[in-house]
């Protein structure tokens, strides 16, 4: 186990200055864009009456002017409270057809092929949650991005919530992980960025040649993230353009949510790498080198890690050194416990996370057992064959 975990770490260190020096090769081709654009805006928001009006009313207050016919709000029963509160914003609600799907890719799918049905045809269609804010200029620094030419963009996620208690601190985090370890060096070098919830806009001539929505996977967004690496589509984070989500609060809707991710992570995985390989060697978007950036060595790393631990674990216990175990044990455990605490720490110093002092210091004191709770999350995630989208009521 333990030459298993050398060989891990040493991967890991390969896939970490491959994709680095692959970045540095990097070239990026715009087609900047001169037209004001015609945007929509798509909520999928199911029983959201709770929060929907915070983004409604954050959407009125942007710099740009959406028309409110041009925010499209999916519902699934007109029944639904939701309904009442986007006739008061005058914003355009479309009913879900197809109740068996329940996934979000579903819904945005009905949503875009009515939209077309229609006739209405956009430039940039944005993505949004029910229970996004967005900062007053969001759209304006997006339409910034759109300008130069990016057909795929998103902007800064921070929380809504993140001093309700340590576990939506600790939830926020998770991004922060995304954003620090790998989107600021991909979007820095002009490579495919990882896109992670809602807060992003599509150019309008992709959803014209998709008639659609194509990704309707556990985990749309990942797949949306894999599907632009492997058709050399343009992306971008843009840490100007702030709009506020709300994390869970309780502890078992993180465990149902990071289960949902990692099952649809390897699912993803398994449907584009392969075609990614495939790729005509020298790509500089569609490259398995450039996907490869970012959170993969880290992951590789703990695994190495975890790998010669466990080693050093059986080789003591077949010398029979059974009392060395008890005492290394609180002590690698400790060890852990520190490195996960100090990358909290440089997380927490780079990001522009909406977080209390006091906040802070119990997300650096708990985020690194909650990193832990990522193993029995993995393992029942790989074990379970049928994972299926529970939703998170928000606005408790």
């Amino acid at each position: 186990m333990s030459i298993l975990g050398l060989v891990l770490l040493i991967y890991a260190g390969i896939l970490f200055l491959r994709g680095n020096a692959a970045l540095k090769q990097n070239s990026l081709q715009l087609k900047p864009r001169k037209i004001k654009p015609r945007i929509a805006i798509l909520v999928a928001a199911r029983d959201e009456s709770k929060v929907i009006a915070g983004l409604l009313e954050s959407i009125q207050r942007q710099t740009v002017n959406v028309p409110p016919e041009d925010v499209y709000v999916i519902v699934e029963t007109l029944d639904d409270p939701t309904v009442q509160i986007c006739k008061r914003y005058h914003n355009t609600v479309i009913l879900r057809e197809d109740l068996n799907k329940q996934r979000k890719g579903y819904a945005l799918d009905e949503a875009i092929r009515q939209i077309l049905a229609r006739d209405r045809h956009y430039d940039a269609y944005f993505i949004f949650d029910a229970d996004n804010i967005l900062s007053e200029d969001y759209l304006e620094e997006m339409l910034k991005i759109y300008a130069a030419g990016y057909e795929i963009a998103t902007g800064y996620r921070n929380s809504k919530n993140g001093n309700t208690n340590v576990i939506s601190a600790v939830s926020s985090l998770t991004f922060s992980m995304i954003n620090v370890m790998s989107n600021r060096n991909r979007a820095a070098h002009g490579a495919n960025i990882i896109f992670s919830g809602t807060g992003y806009y599509i150019a309008g001539d992709l959803i014209e040649e998709w008639q659609g929505w194509p990704f309707q996977s556990l985990t749309e967004d990942y797949e949306l993230s894999l599907y632009a690496t492997l058709h050399s589509l343009t992306t971008f984070y843009n840490e100007k353009a702030m709009f506020y989500d709300e994390q869970p609060t309780k502890y078992r809707q993180t465990v149902a949510q990071r289960v949902r991710w990692i099952k649809g992570y390897f699912s993803a995985r398994k449907k584009y790498i392969p075609l990614i390989r495939a790729k005509k060697h020298g790509d500089n978007y569609g490259s398995l080198v450039k996907e490869r950036i970012g959170v993969r060595p880290a992951i590789f790393a703990i695994l190495g890690l975890l790998a010669i631990i466990v080693g050093v674990v059986i080789e003591l216990c077949t010398l029979g050194k059974a009392l060395d175990i008890i005492a290394a044990i609180p002590g690698i455990l400790v060890f852990v416990y520190i490195v996960l605490m100090l990358i909290t720490i440089e997380m927490l110093k780079r990001e522009k996370l909406d977080l209390t002092t006091k906040t802070k210091l119990k997300a650096v004191l708990f985020n690194p057992i909650y990193l832990a709770t990522y193993i029995p999350c993995a393992l029942k995630a790989l074990l379970k064959k049928d994972v299926s989208w529970t939703k998170i009521k928000h606005g408790d």
